[in-house]
């Protein structure tokens, strides 16, 4: 992979491997582990994307905080045992290209399907993630059948947000939206969404842009190619619980991810490919 003036290969303390990026346009870091971005600062611009101050960046786990990516199953699978929200989060992807120009730099990261193990996913697949970097962040994951016979999954980009103060803080956009939350609904989202206990609300029939209301500004949050997202935050009780999260954390971020979840699930015929996109930027 060539490398553009703006782009560096660093390791953490841990060593684990990161592109970072300090450009005239934004400050980022991008983690091969997981594919996941975990910093996007643009310039001159408070940063977009929360990370735990308890986080450790161990060899195969999951980073609490930037973007996991969420794939080929949302959640808890129906096989015991299986990683929660799949195996890309924690695989070890490979930097594919990037790409700077005066607008933006593009920095495209492969996973390498060879090293998945078939029993998790034994379909002939290729995924790859575009990460697109100006004064805004645009994600683009995309799977493609390379089988013979159809395949579906669930996925979803789970993007931290910050705020100095969750209890003043509130989501616009989701008015209309079906959801489900503790596996109870759907019911309809009726009003703007506020922060005051455990929130874990599966959107489905959601419009494509949402804005999140925080102290520092407003964060315009887009999607492409999904209908669905997932509004999360673990509030008192379950901060407890999460590892490289400190319990008072909740106070400080959320999730809002685009998904292909419950009826917007993927399914794929052979030599098809589909897209998945979130964009974030301060509006």
């Amino acid at each position: 992979m060539k490398l553009s003036p703006s782009v560096s290969i660093e390791h953490t303390e841990t060593g684990l491997e990161f592109i970072n990026i300090e450009s005239d346009l934004c400050d980022a870091k991008i983690f091969l582990q997981g594919g996941q971005i975990t910093q996007f600062t643009p310039k001159g611009k408070q940063p977009l994307i929360w990370v735990s101050g308890n986080e450790t960046f161990s060899e195969g786990m999951s980073i609490r905080g930037g973007i996991p990516i969420c794939w080929p199953w949302f959640g808890t699978h129906a096989n015991a045992g299986w990683p929660a929200h799949g195996f890309a989060r924690t695989s070890l992807w490979q930097a594919d290209e990037v790409n700077e120009t005066e607008e933006c730099i593009t920095v495209s990261l492969k996973l390498p399907m060879k090293l998945v193990n078939t029993e998790y996913w034994p379909h002939q697949s290729a995924l790859k993630v575009e990460f697109v970097l100006s004064d805004s962040l645009e994600v683009r994951l995309t799977t493609t059948n390379l089988d013979d016979t159809a395949f579906s999954y669930t996925q979803a980009l789970h993007t931290y947000f910050p705020t100095s103060d969750i209890t003043n803080t509130h989501v616009d956009g989701l008015q209309g939206a079906q959801y489900i939350e503790f596996a109870e609904g759907p019911f309809t989202q009726q009003a703007v969404v506020g922060f005051e206990r455990e929130t874990d609300m599966v959107y489905t029939q959601a419009a494509p842009i949402q804005y999140i209301n925080t102290p520092e500004g407003v964060i315009k949050v887009g999607r492409a190619n999904s209908s669905s997202c997932v509004l999360w935050n673990p509030w008192i009780e379950k901060s407890k619980r999460l590892s490289n999260f400190a319990d008072d954390e909740y106070k400080t971020m959320l999730c809002l991810e685009a998904a292909n979840v419950l009826d917007d699930a993927v399914t794929l015929a052979p030599q098809q490919s589909h897209t998945l996109v979130t964009s974030i930027e301060w509006a």
